[in-house]
C-alpha cells in the first residue's frame, strides 16, 4: 500500500516540485476568481486607504500631546490632544471592522468559487488522469489548498496592502518631519530586502513540498481506512501505524524546515529594523537636547519609524504566507489546466435519440495510458445485435472490462471504431452517449445518502412514485420498506448498511429507472449467496427485457441462454457462438466450463 500511494500521488507532481522558476506571479492566476467581485474589492481597498490614513494621523496626535500638552504644561491642550487621539482610535476601529469583514468575505467567497471550479473540472476529466493522480492528492488540493488560499485572500493579502500603504505613508511623514533621521532609516532598507529575497525563495520551494507531503499523508490514511477490513484481516495494524508514522514524520520535517526559514527571515528583519531605529533615536535624542528639533517631532518621528518597522516586519511575514499561497495556487491551477482527452465533437455532432441499439466493435486495438506496452485489445471485431444478449467470457486480462470502458468512451481506442446504431460513438456528446447506457457492476457504487437518492441517481428528475416502481421491478421494495426509515433510510458510506444482494438490487433499480437502450452487466451475481442471487436474477430478467445487453460472465451457468457468447483471450476474439456450439468448437470455452464445474463440485 505504501508503494502505490507514494508512486501514484507523486507521478504528476515531481517535475513541478523541482521547477525552481515558479514565482509568486502564479498568484495572478487568482485574478479570474476575484474579478466578479469588483465592488467588494473596491470597497475593501477604499477602507484600507481610509484606515491607513487615519492610523498615520496618530503620529500628529503624539506630537500635539508632547509639544502642546506636556511641553506647555496646558491641561486644555492635553485634553484636546487626548480627544483627538480618542477620535482617531474610534475611526480606526470602524475602519478595521469594515476592512476585516470585506476581505474575510472575499476570502470565503473566492475560495468557495475555486473549490467549486476545481471539483467541477475534475469530474469531467478522462479516467486515465486518475490512473496517475492519487485521489488523496486531488482531495488535498480541493480542501487544504483552497482553505490556505482563503486565509491568504481573506487576511494576509489585506495585511500586505495595509502594511504597504502604511509603509509609504509613514515614509512620507518621516521625510516631512526630519530628512536627516529619515536617511538613517532608509539606509537599512537594502539590508532588509536582501534576506526577504534570499529566504523567500527557499520558503516558496519548501511550501510546495510541504503541501505535497501533506497530500501523501491524506492519501495514505484514506487508503488504509478504505481497506480497513483487509488491514485488520491480515493483522497489519502495526505495519500500517509504522508506515503512516513515516509519512507524517516526513511531512513534519519538511514543515519544520519551512518554519525555520520563515522564522530566520522574520528575526533578521526585526534585528535590522530595530537596530536602525535605535541608531535613529541616538541621533534624534542628541538633536532634541541641542534644540535642533522638538520633543513632539521626535515622538512623532519615532511613531512613524515604528510604523515603518512593523510594516516591513508584517510584509516579510506575509511574503512567507504568499509563498505558501503560490504553492497552493500552483497545485490548483495545475488541475484546472488539465484538458480532458474525451470531448464532444466540434463539428457534425449526432444525436442518439432515434438510433437503434446495435453495437459494433470494428478492429479495436487499445492500450491503457498507464500500460502503453501492453495491448488490452488487439484488432478485435464484435457485434451486439439490437435487443439481444451478448455474453463476454474469457480469462482475466482478456479485455472484457476494456470493451465496457471503450463503449462508454471513458477511453478512445488507438485503432478502430465503435458504432452505435451505425454511427461512430465519437460523433456523440459523451454525456448523451452514456445516457443511453446503464452499468450494473459486480460492486455497485452507492453513495452516503438515503435510498431515494441512490435510486434516483439513474434519473434525477424522477418522482417518488417512479423510484418506488423501479424498486419493485428490481425486487428491492420489500427489504427497503423494512429499513428503519424506509426509502429515507441512510445507507452509510458506500452502502455499508446493506448486504451484497441488497446493494445489487438498489443498483438494478437505478438502472431500471434510467431506462437505457443498452445494458452493461459485469456479472452482478458472482459474489452473492444462492438466495440473493435468485432475487437479483429475477430483477435482471426484468431489466434486460427488450434491451441490448452485454454481460461480462464469471459464472458460465448464468449465460447459457445468451443469444451469443464471445470468447476472448489476450484482447482477441477467439470464438463466437451459443453455449452448445462453443462446447464443441472452442477449446478455451470447454476448458473454462470444465474448470468451473470442477470448482463447483
Amino acid at each position: 500500500m505504501t508503494e502505490y500511494s507514494s508512486t501514484a500521488v507523486n507521478a504528476q507532481k515531481t517535475p513541478e516540485a523541482n521547477n525552481q522558476k515558479k514565482k509568486v506571479s502564479i498568484l495572478f492566476e487568482l485574478i479570474q476568481f476575484i474579478t466578479p467581485y469588483k465592488k467588494q474589492v473596491l470597497a475593501a481597498f477604499v477602507v484600507l486607504i481610509f484606515t491607513a490614513m487615519v492610523m498615520l494621523s496618530v503620529g500628529q496626535g503624539v506630537r500635539m500631546l508632547i509639544d502642546e500638552g506636556f511641553a506647555q504644561q496646558s491641561l486644555q491642550q492635553l485634553q484636546q490632544a487626548v480627544l483627538f487621539i480618542l477620535a482617531i482610535t474610534v475611526l480606526i476601529a470602524v475602519g478595521t471592522f469594515a476592512r476585516f469583514y470585506l476581505v474575510s468575505w472575499l476570502g470565503e467567497r473566492v475560495s468557495a468559487d475555486i473549490r467549486l471550479a476545481v471539483f467541477n473540472h475534475v469530474i469531467t476529466l478522462h479516467p486515465s488522469y486518475f490512473e496517475t493522480s492519487g485521489s488523496g492528492d486531488i482531495m488535498s488540493r480541493i480542501t487544504t489548498d483552497t482553505t490556505l488560499l482563503q486565509s491568504i485572500i481573506g487576511s494576509s493579502f489585506s495585511m500586505a496592502i495595509r502594511s504597504t500603504l502604511m509603509l509609504i505613508g509613514a515614509l512620507v511623514m518621516l521625510l516631512a518631519t526630519n530628512i536627516k533621521l529619515t536617511l538613517i532609516v532608509l539606509l537599512s532598507v537594502p539590508f532588509i530586502l536582501l534576506p526577504i529575497l534570499f529566504y523567500g525563495r527557499k520558503v516558496r520551494n519548501l511550501s510546495r513540498k510541504s503541501q505535497d507531503s501533506m497530500a501523501d499523508v491524506g492519501s495514505y490514511a484514506g487508503e488504509a481506512i478504505e481497506h480497513i477490513k483487509t488491514v485488520q484481516s491480515y493483522s497489519h495494524e502495526q505495519q500500517e501505524r509504522s508506515s503512516f508514522a513515516q509519512e507524517v514524520e516526513k511531512a513534519f520535517q519538511i514543515g519544520r524546515s519551512r518554519i525555520k526559514q520563515r522564522a530566520t527571515l522574520i528575526a533578521g528583519v526585526i534585528i535590522i529594523v530595530f537596530g536602525a531605529i535605535t541608531g535613529m533615536l541616538w541621533v534624534g535624542g542628541s538633536d532634541v537636547i541641542e534644540g535642533r528639533m522638538s520633543g513632539g517631532d521626535l515622538g512623532a518621528f519615532v511613531f512613524y519609524a515604528i510604523l515603518v518597522a512593523s510594516s516591513l516586519a508584517t510584509i516579510s511575514e506575509v511574503l512567507g504566507e504568499l509563498q505558501r499561497a503560490a504553492g497552493a495556487t500552483e497545485r490548483l491551477i495545475e488541475i484546472l489546466k488539465v484538458k480532458s482527452h474525451i470531448m464532444p465533437p466540434e463539428l457534425n455532432m449526432c444525436s442518439t435519440q432515434d438510433l437503434t441499439a446495435e453495437i459494433i466493435f470494428e478492429k479495436i486495438s487499445f492500450n491503457y495510458p498507464s500500460r502503453p506496452e501492453h495491448g488490452a485489445t488487439n484488432g478485435l471485431s464484435l457485434t451486439a445485435e439490437q435487443g439481444k444478449v451478448l455474453a463476454l467470457v474469457g480469462p482475466s486480462g482478456a479485455g472484457k472490462t476494456t470493451l465496457f470502458e471503450l463503449l462508454q468512451r471513458f477511453y478512445d481506442p488507438q485503432i478502430g471504431q465503435i458504432f452505435l446504431g451505425g454511427t461512430d460513438i465519437r460523433q456523440f456528446d459523451p454525456k448523451e452517449l452514456r445516457q443511453q447506457m446503464a452499468l450494473v457492476p459486480q460492486q455497485p457504487a452507492l453513495f452516503s445518502s438515503d435510498v431515494f437518492h441512490n435510486i434516483r441517481y439513474g434519473k434525477p428528475e424522477a418522482s417518488d412514485e417512479e423510484v418506488i416502481e423501479a424498486a419493485k421491478k428490481a425486487h428491492a421494495h420489500e427489504f427497503i420498506v423494512n429499513l428503519p426509515e424506509g426509502y429515507n433510510s441512510f445507507l452509510g458510506e458506500r452502502g455499508v448498511r446493506l448486504s451484497g444482494g441488497q446493494r445489487q438490487r438498489i443498483a438494478i433499480a437505478r438502472a431500471i429507472l434510467k431506462d437505457p437502450k443498452v445494458l452493461l452487466l459485469d456479472e452482478a451475481t458472482s459474489a452473492l449467496d444462492s438466495e440473493s442471487e435468485h432475487h437479483v436474477q429475477q430483477a435482471l430478467e426484468e431489466l434486460m427485457r427488450d434491451r441490448t445487453t452485454i454481460i461480462i460472465a464469471h459464472r458460465l451457468s448464468t449465460i447459457q441462454h445468451a443469444d451469443k457468447i464471445a470468447v476472448l483471450d489476450q484482447g482477441k476474439l477467439v470464438d463466437l457462438g451459443t453455449h452448445n456450439s462453443l462446447l464443441t468448437s472452442c477449446q478455451l470455452y470447454q476448458r473454462l466450463v470444465e474448470l468451473q464445474f470442477k470448482t463447483l463440485s
